[in-house]
């Protein structure tokens, strides 16, 4: 299959290219400069020129391909609600070409959007109205395109996509703890954060695409919950600082624009997934990654 990504020279998108090509998929790669159109030929894949912001680029790879991964995001939060609309009108602007003929329409999301404090299923619909993230008018975007006769779907992502390279998260807290002298948590430590190594979310891409339903919503987690203490705790062995438990007010000043996703508790299951798609993920857990996958150079 000819397949067509955006997002495929970012951290999890170079995993879903090398993941493609070894199944014998043709790659498609969006790239807005040279030094990523360098990327993606390096990697074996075509290159598309274009950006997120250009509706009718994107609308020409997707008609150029047989199927679409859009796992692109203009992670600003700075212009957070901007990059939502504009990643939503992308979304649309694929789906468009792609109506009538079948071919999969794979849209990025995070468990995190659906609902805190309780363990998220696939089956549950992300939320509507006024007050919710912005970030979730992408689900809207693919459940009008399935309604629409595409065959789009939603693959969600947990909070911690790990492994060696790993640029999110993890490795911010890392920066953190070590610019303030302490590894941090919010009260007990005791919310859970789902995660999932990005060789296991490559393959569950792949596997979306290749047997993935329209309007199905898919979850890439292999770990329902890693309690966030564990995650502070880990942090300050291999740094050798003490941790401390913050309260709200206090952590707004010590995590700054990342407080609000610490605070979470977000615990989500991907059960449906694993009996729908065959998915088993087979990499390491968060915590053993921690430990053996570069997050703390010399």
């Amino acid at each position: 299959m000819r397949v067509f990504v955006t997002g495929a020279t970012g951290f999890v998108g170079t995993a879903i290219v090398a993941e493609l090509r070894g199944a014998g998929h043709q790659v498609l790669g969006l790239a807005r400069s040279e030094a990523a159109a360098a990327t993606l030929r390096a990697a074996g894949a075509e290159v598309h020129r274009g950006s997120l912001e250009e509706p009718a680029r994107l609308a020409a790879g997707a008609a150029d391909a047989e199927g679409v991964i859009h796992a692109g995001f203009i992670h600003d939060f700075s212009r957070f609600e901007e990059n939502c609309a504009i990643d939503r009108a992308a979304i649309l602007a694929m789906g468009a070409v792609l109506a009538g003929t079948g071919r999969p329409l794979i849209v990025t999301s995070g468990t995190l959007l659906v609902g805190p404090g309780r363990l998220v299923l696939e089956s549950d619909a992300g939320p509507s109205g006024p007050g919710v993230i912005p970030r979730i008018a992408s689900e809207h975007a693919v459940a009008a395109l399935a309604g629409q006769g595409v065959r789009a779907m939603v693959l969600r992502l947990p909070p911690s996509v790990h492994g060696a390279g790993d640029h999110g998260f993890v490795p911010h807290l890392i920066a953190l703890a070590r610019e303030k002298g302490v590894a941090a948590f919010i009260g007990d430590g005791m919310n859970r954060w789902p995660g999932v190594h990005r060789a296991d979310a490559a393959r569950l891409y792949r596997l979306a695409l290749e047997r993935g339903e329209a309007g199905a919503r898919y979850h890439g987690v292999a770990e329902e919950g890693v309690p966030f203490r564990a995650i502070a705790e880990r942090i300050a062995s291999h740094l050798g600082l003490p941790q401390r438990g913050l309260t709200a007010a206090e952590a707004v000043a010590h995590f700054g624009w990342i407080a609000p996703f610490v605070a979470i508790d977000g615990p989500a299951s991907s059960a449906q997934t694993r009996a729908a798609l065959g998915w088993t993920p087979t990499g390491p857990g968060l915590l053993s990654d921690m430990a053996g996958a570069g997050y703390f150079p010399a």
